[in-house]
């Protein structure tokens, strides 16, 4: 078996968060059961699980997936869109220190989720108005005199 990452995040309502990790995800999950849902992906290579209840937000900035080109941000748009989610694109923007090409949905309980690709280095690390990633409310406990991932 290959190394999988696991992220097992808190959601006030299980049903609602389903259907967007279905619409998200574009798989159904591998289990479910009462106040929990296992998503079980092989591509991005993740366990990602669902616990109803407890603190929905906690510290988390956001979280990503890294695609190998702008054609592939630009399918996952259309496939989100066309699963009834609102995207936000952000292309060729400046965050966290790489020019990105990006979209970004959010889920019931405000976790935000972006589909990137890195089209390479830079410099700063935000150009012109701040990407969401970048943005002072996701950066927590970070000085908010540098927003940055």
């Amino acid at each position: 078996m290959r190394r999988k990452a696991h992220v097992a995040i808190h959601v006030q309502n299980l049903e609602a968060s389903l259907a967007f990790y279905r619409r998200l995800f574009g798989v159904e999950p591998a289990k479910v059961r009462p106040g929990y849902a296992k998503f079980d992906l092989e591509d991005p290579l993740l366990n990602f699980t669902l616990n109803e209840g407890g603190d929905v937000r906690g510290s988390i900035s956001h979280f990503g997936i890294q695609v190998r080109s702008t054609e592939e941000v630009l399918a996952a748009k259309a496939r989100l869109t066309e699963a009834g989610l609102k995207v936000r694109e952000e292309m060729d923007t400046v965050c966290c220190y790489a020019r990105q090409d990006k979209i970004w949905v959010t889920s019931p309980d405000g976790h935000e989720w972006e589909v990137f690709v890195v089209k390479g280095d830079a410099d700063t690390c935000c150009e012109g108005s701040a990407s969401t990633c970048c943005a002072v409310e996701n950066v927590g406990a970070k000085d908010a005199s540098s927003p940055c991932c």
